[in-house]
């Protein structure tokens, strides 16, 4: 925080009070061997102003690279409007609206948003958000084995191209719940799961998770991906990126019954890149299935006197009901972020929405063109894509990202460690806020990395 108003005196009586000696006993518990006695790089106590330089200073040295790194994490623009009035009193220090009649405020935003995001999805409910989207599938995954009474198995069947970071964290999660999650792998010409190579006998499972975008940026067949699941009593765990929502069809008009649950990260929604969070994750489902969603659902109704009020209607969460009967034990939301992600989505509306990821989708094959002209680069896969690409290069992809970085360029993201057998492969993005000259200086130091290569 910017400003501490405890003085010394205040601290000691603190300290007094609760009986120990020195903040460091504070974090006794911490091993010793994983405690840092001192940091070089920080200096002893400054002034505040001389502080403000020194930390001004360091940001200016890390510069301001232009980024093409995507993988799950999006750099779109966000409107000024958003941090301004997310990060509003009433807005910034709200937490649980437990008491709904001293929150009808936060509790009002939190039903705009499961309203907008029901929109988006196609879907008939939403919950006021997650922690991120990584654990918004493993909770979609908990909660599809519950909600799929025909399946038995505890069988949950997962692509290879969903997130590799979205399936350790699905691993985690659900391996000590007798849940057991089977790999399936993709096409390697299409970038896609291919459902000829789906087996006509799969036995039971209880769910399939779908990706669209996928984490290549390939898009996948998802009428035919989400007929074949339910045509073995299977449900369909949609994960999308929201900004492709407002170009692609919608999970609930998947196929002909509609995908069962869909999630994702919501970051994309107006919350800055942030070096990797803090972040939310959405789910939305049928109402079928509303009873096993995790997390809480803010219903509107009308007063005695008939005018509309805001309440928490569903609240499948240990800390109010038996642990027994509980869908989850997420201890809140994130809710200083869905609140930003309801007023990014407020000021864009549905055609904003449209605008960013078309132009974003735009640029995308601008870059793949512009890149694919260079000699040593080619695209890997054939299927349409939506503002992610993986491109192969004729030289050491890590390489290359180190001279593009000298260059001062995010080249992309490396896949030589999660699809080695891609070889030397690189996912590109671009979004609306690349412009043509970012473009061609991306192109040009490109051409100047591998032939150096």
């Amino acid at each position: 925080m910017p400003f501490i108003p405890h003085t010394e005196s205040e601290t000691a009586a603190m300290l007094e009070a609760i009986g120990i000696d020195g903040i460091e006993a504070l974090f006794d518990e911490i091993p010793a061997g994983l405690r840092v006695p001192d940091i070089a790089a920080v200096p002893p106590g400054l002034s505040e102003m001389a502080t403000a330089r020194l930390l001004a200073e360091r940001a200016a040295a890390n510069g301001a690279p232009l980024c093409f790194i995507g993988a799950g994490a999006y750099e779109h623009h966000i409107p000024a409007a958003v941090w301004e009035i997310a990060t509003r009193g009433e807005f910034y220090s709200a937490y649980t609206p437990y008491q709904a009649e001293a929150s009808q405020g936060t509790l009002q935003l939190l039903y705009e948003y499961q309203t907008m995001m029901v929109g988006l999805t196609g879907l008939d409910v939403s919950n006021a958000s997650l922690y991120d989207g990584a654990s918004a599938l493993a909770e979609a995954v908990l909660m599809a084995v519950r909600a799929n009474r025909k399946s038995h198995s505890k069988r949950v069947l997962i692509p290879r191209t969903v997130n590799p970071v979205y399936r350790r964290v699905v691993q985690a999660i659900v391996s000590n719940q007798g849940i057991v999650v089977e790999t399936l792998d993709f096409d390697p010409r299409s970038g896609a799961l291919d459902p000829a190579a789906l087996p006509a006998d799969p036995g039971d499972f209880a769910a399939l998770v779908v990706p669209q975008p996928n984490f290549f940026g390939v898009l996948e067949d998802v009428d035919r991906l989400t007929d074949w699941t339910h045509g073995h009593g299977a449900l369909v765990i949609a994960v999308v990126n929201p900004t492709a929502l407002a170009l692609l069809k919608p999970p609930g008009a998947w196929g002909t019954q509609g995908a069962d649950i869909a999630c994702g990260e919501g970051q994309p929604l107006g919350v800055p890149l942030a070096s990797g969070g803090p972040y939310f994750g959405f789910m939305c489902c049928k109402s079928e299935h509303v009873r096993q969603m995790p997390g809480r659902i803010i219903g509107r109704t009308v007063d005695l006197d008939g005018k509309p009020g805001f309440a928490l209607t569903l609240q499948a969460r240990e800390q109010h009901i038996r642990r027994s009967k509980a869908t989850s034990n997420i201890c809140t939301n994130q809710g200083l972020l869905v609140t930003a992600a309801t007023i990014y989505m407020s000021l864009l509306g549905a055609e904003g929405l449209r605008r960013v990821a078309s132009t974003s989708h735009a640029n995308t094959r601008r870059l793949r063109d512009a890149l694919c002209a260079i000699e040593g680069v080619a695209p890997v896969f054939t299927r349409p894509f939506f503002h992610e690409v993986v491109l192969r290069l004729d030289a050491d992809v890590d390489r290359a990202l180190e001279r593009l970085a000298d260059a001062g360029i995010l080249g992309g993201y490396s896949l030589k460690r999660e699809y080695p057998e891609l070889g030397e492969c690189l996912l590109v993005c671009a979004t609306e806020t690349k412009t043509p000259e970012d473009l061609r200086r991306y192109a040009d130091a490109c051409g100047r990395a591998l032939a150096r290569a």
